[in-house]
């Protein structure tokens, strides 16, 4: 689990990381220096960038697995979420100021052993995120996507399945389901204090 201040820092690292990307056009130093980040951001974690406006999904994008260092999870992911999901138009520098910046900081994911039946019984809303498996196919929800959506266990099973471009059944049917859980700092409000969401 990260500290408050390092959940601010992860929080600040990634606003401070979009912002001198946009500034710098294609010479870009991350600005890791600018922080005192303590050894947990060498740490390999998981972790996801939220980016929203007005209360509206602005980009996000992230590393489900612990596959690289804490900090350069947030630089890579917080870039991606600016400028690269393809469900948005790269974020503009002068937007930032009406973007609060969110992350999310995942534990590995891990199978959920049990018979499809039982899945529903077993996700708890607010702890849980979830990633669904078939094939090529995968899609994943982070923990805070259910109770921000009033989602029952059913829905958010169904829901990732779609993310996944499968059947809203698809995990009855065959499909493999993962949970992990989430730690979330983010800001109150664009570049404002940052808090610890807990659902």
């Amino acid at each position: 689990m990260l500290t408050e201040t390092e959940g601010k820092n992860a929080v600040k690292l990634a606003r401070a990381t979009i912002e001198s990307f946009l500034e710098a056009k294609g010479d870009f130093e991350p600005p890791l220096g600018d922080f005192n980040l303590s050894p947990v951001f060498a740490e390999k974690r998981g972790v996801f960038v939220t980016l929203t406006e007005h209360g509206l999904l602005r980009g996000c994008i992230g590393h489900p697995y612990p596959d690289s260092a804490l900090e350069e999870a947030i630089v890579g992911s917080a870039i991606s979420a600016a400028t690269q999901d393809p469900r948005f138009p790269p974020v503009g520098k002068e937007e930032m100021k009406d973007i609060v910046v969110e992350v999310t900081v995942l534990t590995p994911p891990e199978k959920i052993d049990a018979i499809p039946e039982e899945l529903p019984e077993l996700i708890e809303i607010g702890r849980h995120g979830l990633i669904v498996k078939q094939g090529f196919y995968q899609g994943l929800l982070l923990p805070q996507v259910a109770p921000e959506n009033n989602f029952d266990a059913l829905d958010f099973l169904s829901h990732t399945c779609m993310k996944a471009g499968l059947s809203p059944d698809a995990w009855l049917t065959g499909a493999e389901v993962y949970w992990f859980e989430g730690q979330i700092f983010k800001e109150m409000e664009a570049g404002g204090e940052v808090f610890e969401e807990k659902f």
